[in-house]
C-alpha cells in the first residue's frame, strides 16, 4: 500500500511538472528547494525563536564504542517548531520532495525503490553507515 502512495505521488509530479522540463531546471529547483528548507529552519531560530541552536564542540571519550557515540552527540537543537514555523518547514520539505520526484522521473528512477534500497542499506550496515 505504501508503495502505491509513493508511486501515485511520483506520477502526480510527472503530470504537474510543466514549466521546468529540463533536467537542468529540475536540478536547480531541487537545490533551491533545499535552500528554502534551510532558510525556513533558520527563520524559526532567528525570527520566531521557537527553536534555539546551542552548538559547541562535544567532548567524546576515546574509548567508547560506535553504539555509545550517539549518547555523546546531539542535534544542538532546543525547543520545538511552533505551528506556523512547522507549517512553513513542512511546505518547503514538500516542495523538495516534489522536485526530488521530478528528478527521479527524468532519470527513469522509482522513488519508492530508492527509498527501500536505502532503508535496506541502513538496516544492514546500522552504525557502520556514516552518512
Amino acid at each position: 500500500m505504501k508503495d502505491l502512495l509513493c508511486d501515485e505521488f511520483q506520477n502526480t509530479v510527472s503530470e504537474l511538472l510543466i514549466r521546468h522540463q529540463s533536467i537542468l531546471d529540475v536540478l536547480s529547483k531541487l537545490q533551491e528547494a533545499s535552500a528554502r528548507i534551510n532558510r525556513a529552519v533558520t527563520k524559526a531560530v532567528t525570527s520566531c525563536g521557537c527553536i534555539k541552536v546551542n552548538a559547541e564542540k562535544r567532548s567524546v571519550p576515546n574509548n567508547i564504542s560506535i553504539s555509545e557515540l550517539k549518547g555523546y552527540i546531539d542535534s544542538h537543537l532546543n525547543g520545538q517548531l511552533c505551528p506556523n514555523c512547522q507549517e512553513i518547514v513542512e511546505a518547503e520539505i514538500g516542495r523538495d520532495l516534489f522536485y526530488l520526484a521530478a528528478l527521479c522521473n527524468h532519470l527513469d528512477l522509482n522513488l519508492y525503490d530508492i527509498f527501500i534500497k536505502e532503508h535496506k542499506k541502513l538496516s544492514t550496515l546500522r552504525f557502520f553507515n556514516f552518512t
